[in-house]
């Protein structure tokens, strides 16, 4: 990978600095897989945009995908360890987002911050990413 900064943080940005990149990785957290599913979110990708974040974000070995068994034109979306790596900078972001945007949230925000007020910050991230690891292990 050549980046063009030495800077930790641009590095990241450059993967992953536009909203759609992330957006993608939080879908797969939650349960969104196929290209339908993502163009199905509420945000609203075009389908250039998916296309081109899709090839990256597999590219940086953040996703990879399976072609199903059916119908080889369906793929099925998987986050990466690495992918997985980024649901605390995810969390962190979201409950910065509580903390200073006055915004009404999504209802599956407000179970999130539930579970997050109820065990904490880190049991949560904790809970989550070993959740999606046992998910993929029952699926593979």
């Amino acid at each position: 990978m050549k980046f063009r900064s030495t800077c930790p943080v641009s590095n990241v940005l450059d993967i992953v600095g536009d909203k759609w990149s992330l957006l993608i990785i939080r879908d797969l957290f939650i349960g969104r897989n196929t290209y339908s599913d993502f163009l199905e979110a509420p945000e609203r990708i075009s389908t250039n945009i998916l296309v081109d974040r899709l090839k990256k974000l597999n590219q940086y070995g953040l996703i990879e995908f399976t072609r199903g068994a059916k119908d080889k034109k369906i793929k099925t979306y998987k986050l990466t360890s690495k992918g997985i790596d980024f649901y605390p900078i995810m969390a962190e972001m979201a409950v910065w987002s509580r903390k200073n945007l006055d915004v009404e949230f999504h209802p599956l925000s407000v179970e999130i911050f539930k579970e997050i007020d109820s065990i904490g910050l880190e049991k949560h991230i904790s809970n989550t990413m070993e959740g999606y690891k046992k998910q993929l292990a029952n699926i593979s």
